[in-house]
């Protein structure tokens, strides 16, 4: 419900911007792509929930791009980063690093990709 209420509630600025971007962190986990091959690391977490909404999150960005075509609305896998949810498996890059995938979709121009799901490469399979 968060991205909604947030999204809902930016509406009117977007539309007032010279260039409108919304950025959703999302995650491979929630790509059927990802947790149905078993040569990705997500194959073998066994996290429903989160995997779920991660899911919800992407389609919530794809839905909005379709309806506000005005609107750049982008999906982002930010890499695992070290936060406090990866702290117990002692994983993760700084989050500044992970942070720069979401400053490179943020700061796309007006002719920029709408309706995706990307990391720092490029386009994911969803």
């Amino acid at each position: 419900m968060g991205i909604v209420r947030v999204t809902e509630a930016a509406l009117p600025l977007l539309r007032r911007s010279a260039n409108p971007t919304v950025v959703t962190v999302s995650s491979s986990a929630g790509s059927f792509w990802a947790v149905t091959n078993p040569d990705r690391p997500e194959f073998g977490l066994p996290l429903a929930l989160y995997s779920a909404s991660k899911a919800a999150a992407t389609m919530l960005t794809v839905q909005y791009a379709k309806a506000h075509p005005g609107i750049k609305f982008n999906a982002l896998e930010p890499g695992t980063t070290a936060t406090d949810m990866t702290a117990a498996f002692g994983i993760g890059r700084p989050p500044a690093e992970s942070a720069a995938t979401v400053v490179r979709l943020a700061t796309l121009g007006p002719d920029g990709p709408t309706g995706t799901f990307q990391d720092e490469r490029g386009d994911l399979p969803w």
